[in-house]
Formats: structure tokens, C-alpha cells, sequence
């Protein structure tokens, strides 16, 4: 049965704006201390951090700051909750399955006051964080939830009279680092040395962690990012409230060389899953290596190629290209940070994608009309203008922007330069910024070889009208992942990871499971009763 929103005036109803979600004003911070065993506990050494608004550069609170100690407190929680006989272990599959049902249910409750500490903590838009990080922190729960009573074995064929099965059974304790383990404790504001990673999507990468993690029925250690702790102990106190049983998540905030040089080297942790630098991978992979041999997997970032064919639509290109290097103020592992476009459009495009960057919103992350907030940090922030100021140096044109946007904090202007080089350092560093560089290209057997020249290898994306060239691009780039027409399209249902030095291993889908199980091949001889 048809109906209308309001009174039909000539004909045609009259259409109410849709309603917006708003953040929770004079959000009080509840939850700023180390979570284990389901309590709420202070660091053993006493020590507190602050974490700070990129927006005003203001405290926002002061979190209880871990450290090795407190790591092995967790571990130690996180063990008992996973031998044989705990009341974790004696949960059956789908009530595994209904925890995690029931914990997506809460995220959504508390969406709102979520979003508001997401952009408290990052300084990305609200709007982003309510409709991107919490939808995607939500589905990927209740993904993994429905797969809880869906892990299982086969029987395999072998002798008469043996019966031959694989069982698949938790990895164990896994730690879950979404930072970088830093070279030095860092102090005061957020203005000293920090490596750029991922603090950008704080809850929904520890979602991609913890879902398929206690899924498959394992307990886990997590660190959330120092520049943004809030919404994962936000997150611990949901994880009490639905009735987890403790021990089975334990929130450790902290710093990298401390907490997470801890829970990579722990000798009775499993598998750590780590998002951050190619630098830092290296230690955590190291250490892992020196400990016990546990398994890890790596998200280690990218320099993502997208290339634009001459035959593409060129509108749908442009308006992508822009989402997909600006989107989250440029502070994303996925960035179409290398725009190939072919020679005969390149003009076109340079022009049109000009137009984009100059009509993007930058300004108050709370403001519904803006789309690009302030960078993390103080070092992100001239880390970006350094690099580009080197594109100037270098030669490549200046389209737009190029500099901060003036008595505005941490906010850079969106920066488009053409006329860029593979040797360029815009063209070859990983920009995590609002900053846009536009290569042209001749052959499609070129631009192969370009885009496959970095040791990156996390995502590409190929605009064009031709199946045939879309299908032979997909299959010729060295990426995790290849978008056709289309860019950032993540779905919990898809395995998402890197080629080459971009990591190792899957996080979402089916094929993420595999990384928090173990398989074991179980064989019976049986009696032989044959006369």
C-alpha cells in the first residue's frame, strides 16, 4: 500500500529530509582503565597517558598506561579462560554465536555515543563514523557470529576399516595489535615521533580481529592504538555487559614498545593478528619467531594503484578516485594514492578531479557538512606537508591546496598534483593524507608494470567499459584485492589482506577463519570383524 511522507502538492508528495543521527554532546569519558578478567583494574606501575583531540588539540582524558606486567596479567587470564573445563570452553558453538549476536546488538545501542568517541579520538567526521566504522563494526559481528556453528571438518577416504576426520579447533590466547611498537615512549601532546598506521579505523579493525577470533572459540589480548584507546575499552565494557565470560577479552592500552613488544614476544600467547607499518611487522614477526613460534598475520598498508582507461566512465572515475584518496582525510591503508590515467582522458580527469577537491568540506568533524576532518597528530601532519612540499621540489604540478589551511589546527587543504612521476617520493611513499597524485599512461603492458613496481600489494582498482581489460588487469596487478568501476567496496563477507610486503594472511570472510584455527587429523582403526 502506497503512502506519503507529508501533503501532495501538484501531484507529488511532500518529502521530509531524512533525519541525521547526532553525536552525544558533553560525552562523559567512563571507561579509561585496563580491562581484565571483566574488571576494570589500574596499570601496576601507576602510570596514566593522555589522549588528545586532533580537532582542538585538546586532553580529552587521561588512560591508564600498561606495560609488560599488566600483559602478563591478561595473558594469565586469557589461559584460564581457554583451558579445557572453563566456562568459555564448555559453550557450545551457537551460544558463541548468540554472544557476539548479542554484542552487535549493544554496539548498536550505543552507536551514537560510539561514533561521537571515534570522532573525539580521530577527528573523522561523525557522519563517517556512525554510518562507515559502526556499520561495518556491526555487520562484520554478526557476520562472524553466524559462522560460529558453521566451523566443522570432513571425513577423509582412506583404508577399510579406518575411519579418518579433521576437527578444527581454536589457535588458543591471540593478540590483537592495531598500532606500531614505537622506538620511544612518547609525552605530552601529540607532537613527537610517531609512524603513520592505523589509529584511523580504531574500532572496526579491532572488529575484524576480535570477531573471527572468538568465533572460533579463542580468548584474546588486545592493544588498542595509543592515539586512539577509547572506543575498544568502550568496547570491554560492552563485551561485560552481554555476559562474556572472563578472561576471554582482556583490553591492555598502552604503548608499543611496552604492551606491544609484550604481547608479540609472549611465549603463552598463540597468534597475534597486527595492523600497521611494514616496519613494525618486521619486529612483531621477529619477536613472534623468538618466542614460540606462534602464528602471525600482517595488514601492513599500501600505495594502491587505480587506473582509469581511456574508455571509462569518466565521471564515475573522478568522483571515486577523490572518495578513495580523500575519504577519511587520506588517512586509509586502501588510499588510491597512484591515479593512472591514460594519456587520451588525462586532462579531462586532471580538471574534473581539481573540481572535486576544491568543493570538499574540511572543517569540524561534528559539523554534518563536512567531509574531511584534521589529521591525527602533529607528526602526521608535517610527515604530510613534507611530502608534499618534495612534490613541488620534485617537478610534479601543483593543481590545488599544497598547505595547511591556516589558524585551523591539524588541517591540511585536499592537494591535487598532475603531472607526477613513478620516482617522485608522492609517487612511492605511503602519503596517508589528503593528497592526490595523478600519473599518465600510454599501454596497458606499461601501466601494468608500473603499478606492480612498489612492494606494496594491498588494493588496486581499474576503471573501464571493457570486461576484457578489466579481467586482464584484475589478473595481471599484484594486489590482495581488485576493484572494478568501483573503490573501497569492503564487505565482511570478502577476505580482505596484501601481496608482497602489504602482509600476510586474510581478515573477514570464510578465509579468515583459517587463521584462528588449528586443524587436527583424528584416525580410528577399526576392528576388523570380517570373517
Amino acid at each position: 500500500m502506497a503512502t506519503t511522507n507529508g501533503p501532495v502538492e501538484n501531484g507529488q508528495p511532500d518529502k521530509k529530509p531524512p533525519v541525521l543521527p547526532r553525536p552525544v554532546r558533553n560525552l562523559e569519558i567512563k571507561f579509561t582503565k585496563i580491562f581484565i578478567n571483566n574488571e576494570w583494574h589500574d596499570s601496576k606501575s601507576g602510570k596514566k597517558f593522555a589522549t588528545y583531540n586532533p580537532s582542538t588539540l585538546e586532553k580529552i582524558c587521561d588512560v591508564q598506561e600498561g606495560d609488560k606486567a599488566d600483559v602478563d596479567m591478561a595473558v594469565e587470564a586469557a589461559r584460564a579462560a581457554f583451558q579445557r573445563g572453563s566456562a568459555w570452553r564448555r559453550l557450545d558453538a551457537p551460544s558463541r554465536g548468540h554472544l557476539l549476536h548479542q554484542l552487535a546488538d549493544l554496539v548498536e545501542r550505543d552507536r551514537a555515543i560510539l561514533a561521537t568517541l571515534e570522532t573525539l579520538d580521530t577527528g573523522k567526521p561523525f557522519l563517517h563514523a556512525f554510518f562507515i566504522d559502526l556499520e561495518g563494526c556491526i555487520k562484520t559481528l554478526r557476520y562472524f557470529a553466524g559462522w560460529a556453528d558453521k566451523i566443522q571438518g570432513r571425513t577423509i577416504p582412506t583404508d577399510d576399516h579406518v575411519v579418518c576426520f579433521t576437527r578444527h579447533e581454536p589457535v588458543g590466547v591471540c593478540g590483537a595489535i592495531t598500532p606500531p611498537v614505537q622506538s620511544r615512549r612518547p609525552a605530552g601532546p601529540p607532537t613527537l615521533l610517531r609512524a603513520p598506521l592505523q589509529w584511523n579505523f580504531p574500532l572496526l579493525m579491532l572488529a575484524w580481529k576480535l570477531a573471527p577470533a572468538l568465533c572460533c572459540g579463542n580468548t584474546v589480548v588486545v592493544k588498542p592504538a595509543e592515539q586512539t584507546p577509547l572506543t575498544a575499552l568502550h568496547l570491554g565494557a560492552l563485551i561485560r555487559e552481554v555476559g562474556f565470560p572472563p578472561g576471554v577479552v582482556n583490553i591492555v592500552p598502552g604503548f608499543g614498545p611496552t604492551v606491544g613488544a609484550a604481547i608479540s614476544s609472549h611465549p603463552r600467547i598463540n597468534k597475534i593478528a597486527f595492523t600497521g607499518s611494514i616496519e613494525v611487522g618486521k619486529l612483531v614477526k621477529e619477536a613472534a619467531s623468538r618466542s614460540n613460534l606462534k602464528r602471525v598475520t600482517l595488514e601492513l598498508g599500501g600505495k594502491n594503484p587505480c587506473i582509469v582507461c581511456a574508455d571509462a566512465d569518466l565521471d564515475l572515475a573522478v568522483q571515486c578516485a577523490h572518495q578513495g584518496v580523500f575519504f577519511n582525510q587520506g588517512q586509509c591503508c586502501t588510499a588510491a594514492s597512484r591515479v593512472f590515467v591514460e594519456e587520451q582522458v588525462y586532462a579531462e580527469f586532471v580538471r574534473r578531479s581539481v573540481e572535486f577537491a576544491k568543493k570538499r568540506p574540511v572543517g569540524d568533524p561534528f559539523d554534518v557538512r563536512t567531509e574531511q576532518g584534521p589529521q591525527i597528530d602533529q607528526h602526521q601532519f608535517d610527515r604530510i606537508l613534507d611530502l608534499i612540499e618534495s612534490g613541488k621540489e620534485e617537478g610534479a604540478k601543483l593543481e590545488c591546496g599544497g598547505s595547511a589551511m591556516k589558524d585551523r589546527g591539524l588541517f591540511i587543504k585536499p592537494t591535487v598534483f598532475s603531472e607526477v612521476t613513478d620516482t617522485m617520493r608522492i609517487a612511492k611513499e605511503e602519503i596517508f593524507g589528503p593528497v592526490q597524485p595523478i600519473l599518465k599512461f600510454k599501454t596497458m603492458e606499461e601501466v601494468i608494470r608500473r603499478a606492480n613496481s612498489l612492494e606494496y600489494g594491498l588494493t588496486a582498482a581499474v576503471f573501464t567499459k571493457s570486461l576484457d581489460r578489466a579481467l586482464e588487469l584484475a589478473s595481471a596487478l599484484e594486489s590482495g584485492t581488485v576493484w572494478i568501476n568501483c573503490y573501497n567496496a569492503i564487505y565482511a563477507q570478502a577476505p580482505f589482506g596484501g601481496f608482497k610486503m602489504s602482509g600476510n594472511g586474510r581478515e573477514l570472510g570464510e578465509y579468515a577463519l583459517a587463521e584462528y584455527t588449528e586443524v587436527k587429523t583424528v584416525t580410528i582403526k577399526l576392528e576388523d570383524t570380517r570373517p
